[in-house]
């Protein structure tokens, strides 16, 4: 084995979409740490018991099974403390806590297992850290503590990114953050903007203290999509990523144990033009996937006759990507919140939890696992397992494969920012010229490819950062 291949540990790994995509940008996976049964299955199956660029190393004294960062910390510190200065130490802590698509609350226990991040990170001192969260996680939460008479009697915040940036800095690191990359701009079908933190070790700067890890990854953007054959100046849309799977392509009775009742898709063709099909739909090997043959998690759901009917007309008569008003919903006889039919010709907004939201853009039915995957940039070798979904109490707790994808940091993306660090790390070990500007910004032409409404969700360095990140260096 390649001795100076960079080697990487993935904590809160999920099904392991972050960790594919390092390792397709030529990183080696050391272990990875995930505390639910049903992702760490998935993530099992395809990275860990297979023997290839793939998978991951995995050392003896760890099993194989679920586990939490907790338990990890308790019982494996004399092992971890062998790993200090590992070029990189990926993942993040789970989203929910933080996302505006959910219920921001100060006090959920989610929001603060970044602290065992920052015990894990104190123990084994990578030189670099990666951390990818939804944008709330750089938003403040409001508090009231209350007495026992049950009045307020205090007032405070909780900013996630700034307690965990300067926690970073009293380490020995020097955080570079952006609070909306997105992940259409390096050839993913869906928006999703997220908030990256890259942290490097401060010795590592003393030679090149203004390299910046996100100049490399925009710098770098055309050429990641060129050699991919992805287009530069507009996104991929919804329609080429996952037309070939249509129902209307064909289907069987469901080939896994258990789930005959239900219909399992087949693939169709693949237009000539249609790169994006042709990077996903491929084996393991990187033979493509012919015509015909069953998808992988391309379950279809059973909808009643009467929610068909409702769903073809939300797809005749309601514009494509907006979500249903109030009322709208309310002439469909709908006391869903939220719902809204796809939009074929124009990246999916970002995915979440719930394809009981979606309608597909011209069949009467939610996406399948396997579309969702697609939209994601999972590869079609890359196989699903566990639960399709869950409800009710069990969400909390259970990561079905529809959470599976959506929690998952797609792996194309991944794979950009694995290549940047790299290239990162090449350039601070190898003490090359650099660029002495310090810069954060989007430098993407934002003319042909980014709204209005885009263009001002990209937050540069304030004035307060740039001094933060300044006495990060010289301190």
């Amino acid at each position: 084995m390649d001795t100076n291949v960079p080697k990487f540990i993935d904590v809160f790994a999920g099904a392991g979409g972050l960790s594919l995509g390092l390792m397709k940008a030529g990183w080696r996976g050391l272990f990875a740490i995930e505390k639910s049964p049903m992702a760490f299955e998935t993530l099992k199956y395809n990275l860990i018991d297979k023997d290839d660029e793939f998978s991951f190393e995995w050392p003896d004294w760890l099993p194989k099974e679920a586990i939490d960062i907790e338990t990890l910390l308790d019982k494996y510190q004399l092992q971890l403390d062998k790993l200090q200065a590992i070029p990189l130490l990926a993942g993040g802590p789970p989203c929910q806590g933080f996302s505006n698509s959910g219920q921001r609350k100060y006090n959920d226990e989610r929001n603060r297992l970044f602290e065992k991040y920052l015990e894990l990170v104190k123990l084994i001192k990578p030189q670099m850290l990666l951390i990818e969260n939804v944008q709330g996680f750089a938003k403040s939460f409001r508090k009231t503590e209350r007495g026992k008479n049950g009045k307020d009697i205090e007032e405070g915040s909780f900013n996630a990114d700034k307690e965990l940036r300067n926690n970073l800095i009293e380490l020995g690191y020097v955080p570079f953050k952006q609070n909306s990359v997105k992940a259409k701009d390096f050839g993913v079908p869906q928006l999703r903007p997220r908030y990256i933190l890259i942290a490097v070790r401060k010795d590592l700067l003393q030679i090149s203290p203004f390299l910046n890890p996100f100049n490399i990854l925009f710098g770098s953007r055309e050429m990641f999509l060129s050699e991919r054959g992805l287009p530069v100046d507009r996104e991929v849309t919804l329609h080429e990523a996952i037309s070939d799977l249509e129902k209307a392509h064909g289907h069987i009775q469901c080939i896994e144990p258990d789930m005959q009742r239900f219909q399992q898709g087949i693939y169709g063709p693949i237009q000539s033009e249609n790169v994006y099909q042709k990077l996903m739909r491929q084996h393991r090997n990187g033979k493509p996937i012919p015509k015909g043959q069953v998808v992988d998690s391309h379950r279809f759901a059973n909808h009643h006759p009467e929610i068909q009917e409702r769903f073809s007309r939300i797809i005749r008569e309601f514009r494509p990507g907006i979500q249903l008003r109030e009322q709208e919903r309310a002439a469909l006889n709908l006391n869903k919140h939220r719902i809204a039919p796809l939009a074929p010709n124009e990246a999916c907004h970002t995915l979440t939890s719930l394809p009981d939201d979606l309608v597909h853009y011209n069949e009467p039915r939610i996406p399948t696992v396997r579309e969702y995957a697609r939209i994601q940039s999972f590869p079609d070798w890359f196989e699903f397992k566990a639960r399709y979904t869950t409800g009710d109490k069990q969400r909390r707790v259970q990561v079905p494969r529809y959470t599976q994808i959506a929690n998952a940091v797609p792996p194309l993306l991944a794979e950009a920012i694995g290549l940047a660090l790299r290239d990162f790390l090449e350039k601070i070990q190898c003490d090359l010229p650099t660029v002495t500007v310090i810069t954060t910004e989007l430098t993407i032409p934002y003319n042909s490819i980014h709204s209005q409404e885009e263009k001002e969700s990209s937050i540069p360095m304030n004035n307060v950062e740039q001094q933060e990140f300044s006495l990060a260096v010289s301190s």
